[in-house]
Parts: C-alpha cells; sequence; structure tokens
C-alpha cells in the first residue's frame, strides 16, 4: 500500500477557459498554467506519482517542454495512471478539494468524476469536494485557486 498528498494552485487569468477535472466550467476567467491549468487534475497527478514515489508533475511535465504547452491535464493524469499500472498499482482511493470562493462547484463534481474515470480513474473510487477559504488569502480574495488529493495505491490483484 502507498499514500500520495498533492497540490496545485493557479492565478485566475482573463482569457483563460476555467477546466477543473476534465470539466469546462462557466466563469469569467480561467486558470494561468502552461497546460490547462487543471488544478485538480495536477493535484491528484501529483498524488499519484509522490505514492509512486517518481518526483512530482513537474519532473514528468516540465513547462519548459512545449510539448505539455496548452495541453489536456486529463491526458496527463492517464499518462501517470499509466505509470500506476505498469508499476503493479492500482487506485484505491482518491479524497480531493477545490479551495475558491468563485466560482461555485458542487453542480460540476459528478461530471469531474465522470470525466476522471474515462481518464482511468475507477469510477466510485474519488471524492471531489469544494471549500471556499472564508475569504482569505489568494483563494478567498479570489486571486486563484488551489486544489489539494491524496492517494491510495494498493498492488493490483493477480
Amino acid at each position: 500500500m502507498r499514500i500520495g498528498i498533492g497540490y496545485d494552485s493557479h492565478r485566475f487569468a482573463e482569457g483563460r477557459k476555467l477546466v477543473l477535472g476534465g470539466v469546462e466550467i462557466p466563469f469569467d476567467r480561467g486558470l494561468l498554467g502552461h497546460s490547462d491549468g487543471d488544478a485538480l487534475c495536477h493535484a491528484i497527478t501529483d498524488a499519484i506519482i509522490g505514492a509512486l514515489g517518481k518526483g512530482d508533475i513537474g519532473k514528468h511535465f516540465p513547462d519548459s517542454d512545449n510539448k505539455w504547452k496548452n495541453a489536456s491535464s486529463v491526458l496527463m493524469l492517464k499518462q501517470i495512471l499509466d505509470l500506476s499500472s505498469s508499476e503493479g498499482f492500482e487506485i484505491a482511493w482518491i479524497d480531493s478539494v477545490i479551495i475558491t470562493e468563485r466560482p461555485k462547484l458542487a453542480d460540476y463534481i459528478d461530471g469531474m468524476k465522470q470525466a476522471l474515470s474515462q481518464a482511468g480513474v475507477p469510477s466510485g473510487r474519488i471524492s471531489i469536494k469544494a471549500k471556499t477559504n472564508e475569504r482569505m488569502g489568494f483563494a478567498g480574495r479570489e486571486e486563484g485557486l488551489a486544489a489539494q488529493a491524496v492517494c491510495l495505491l494498493v498492488p493490483k490483484e493477480k
């Protein structure tokens, strides 16, 4: 059994789409990032990488590599899920949280779970929560948002 933790944050930026958990969410700003800026996918990906003991997301998807410019973070997650499988592990559970004042995300969480299951996160093995930061810090001032994830990997059944 292996446990990993992941974290990501991005600034809001004009002229970008807001993508979280592989779902485009209507909002007046998106997240600034080298890829699509999907902080939830990045946190989950980093948690899996951590559980594997394989560094961090920047090692696997460096922002100095144009291959990942505007790339889908769901595809990056899928690549790490494939790595996890090749290392002999499967996801037992992912618990995650998105921290933002706006937009309100409750109506999009089921869609995020569906998009992540299409990427390879087993359906029914993920929790996604959305919380505010009670108007404190960068998330509270609506400068950006953050996401955290914990992943439990177990050996694949033979």
